[in-house]
């Protein structure tokens, strides 16, 4: 906001939605236009179903009065649709415009089998998935997807991803929109994409750590990726290339599925860890087999996955101490005790006291639903900012 004339419709629902300003009164004192216009702006949101009253406020005069009415987001008048994508599973849910996970389906999608069929797939996930939720296909403002490479936001194409072979460059955005309306008849909505990562950080860290101003998740499953999450905004560099922890070289002679030799994803992700123990003779082909055996307490599974914390922890000393963090998250299959131990065995040694002192070092909170958590905020971030909320009134004729 640069001045009383273009402070929008979309501005005063930005300041109501963040808590900024809840009252007429408080928007006409932080935006310095008059009662009247304040009015009258509002009165587009209501027509749009995007605001509602609530309770009356505390009266704020000492000679009393009616208390002032409070302003309230309505997060009722639309749902968005998450999808979170592993390389052999993945989660779909509908969610309520706050985040509220009202429908939720996790089940076999491999990522290799190529977009074409894993986004027809989730076309067909989502119809499903919104009966069993109770609402209509024309309900849903935007899709948001989570996916394991990088990701340019700009285009949401990935970009050469070690482990999504024949997704480079493909049109993702384009694909599940139709795959949307394919399954549900309904017109196309809008639909971003991001790396899992990414949006698991956004998640984790707007519902747990809002006040956290350099927030870092890492997730260690099938590979190795971060998210950044800087006051309060997702850091991807310059084309969605941040975070990439996993094709740090450690100077290992394991070769990576990117086709470069001593990467960290080579030797301490889910499936590196998965590879020694198929080795040893145990059953285990993926991160997610780890994780079932790290819960059964195997020996041999929980010895590897320290090692592989420990060889991870060393790394992330670095990121620490270029970023300094107030929480780091680990998440992802090998995100328990043993990893963690790992982690911070060589983490304290590595990085300077002065780095560490105001640290953090915790476990997911969300879980599995962290990415779709993410992908929700990140399409409702979109939709409503105040420029694209201004444009969206203008189609809508209000």
């Amino acid at each position: 906001m640069t001045g009383r004339g273009q402070v929008s419709a979309g501005d005063l629902l930005e300041l109501v939605r963040t808590g900024r300003a809840t009252t007429r009164g408080a928007l006409q004192q932080v935006t310095g236009l008059s009662r009247a216009t304040v009015g009258q702006r509002l009165d587009r949101l209501f027509r749009a179903g995007w605001l509602r009253e609530g309770a009356g406020g505390p009266v704020d005069s000492p000679l009393g009065g009616r208390p002032s009415i409070t302003l309230e987001f309505d997060d009722a008048h639309a749902v968005v649709l998450a999808a979170d994508l592993d390389t052999r599973h993945a989660r779909a849910a509908v969610l309520t415009l706050t985040g509220e996970i009202l429908a939720e389906h996790g089940g076999t999608l491999v990522v290799e089998d190529g977009p074409e069929a894993v986004l027809g797939e989730l076309g067909r996930w989502f119809a499903g998935l919104l009966e069993k939720a109770g609402h209509r296909a024309g309900e849903v403002c935007g899709i948001g997807l989570a996916v394991p490479g990088p990701v340019d936001s700009e285009t949401g194409r990935v970009v050469q991803p070690p482990i999504m072979p024949g997704w480079d460059g493909y049109d993702i955005r384009g694909r599940l929109a139709r795959s949307f309306t394919e399954h549900t008849g309904a017109p196309r909505v809008p639909v971003l994409v991001d790396n899992d990562a990414n949006l698991m950080a956004y998640g984790e860290q707007r519902t747990g750590y809002p006040d956290c101003s350099a927030f870092v998740l890492v997730k260690v499953s099938t590979g190795i990726g971060a998210g950044v999450v800087v006051d309060g905004s997702l850091f991807r560099g310059v084309d969605g290339g941040a975070g990439d922890l996993g094709h740090i070289r450690v100077g290992a002679e394991a070769l990576c599925r990117c086709g470069s030799y001593g990467c960290l994803a080579a030797v301490a992700s889910g499936g590196a860890v998965a590879r020694r123990l198929a080795e040893a003779g145990v059953r285990a082909a993926s991160g997610s087999d780890v994780r079932e055996l790290l819960a059964a307490g195997h020996p041999e599974a929980v010895g590897l996955a320290r090692e592989a914390g420990r060889q991870v922890g060393d790394v992330l000393a670095t990121v620490v101490t270029l970023l300094n963090p107030g929480v780091l998250m680990i998440a992802g299959d090998l995100a328990g005790t043993p990893f963690l131990t790992g982690v911070r065995e060589l983490l304290y040694q590595r990085a300077l006291p002065r780095s560490t002192a105001h640290l953090e070092i915790v476990t997911s909170r969300l879980g599995e639903r962290a990415g779709l958590v993410g992908a929700g905020a990140l399409v409702v971030e979109h939709l409503y900012a105040p420029q694209r909320a201004e444009e969206r009134l203008t189609a809508l004729g209000v």
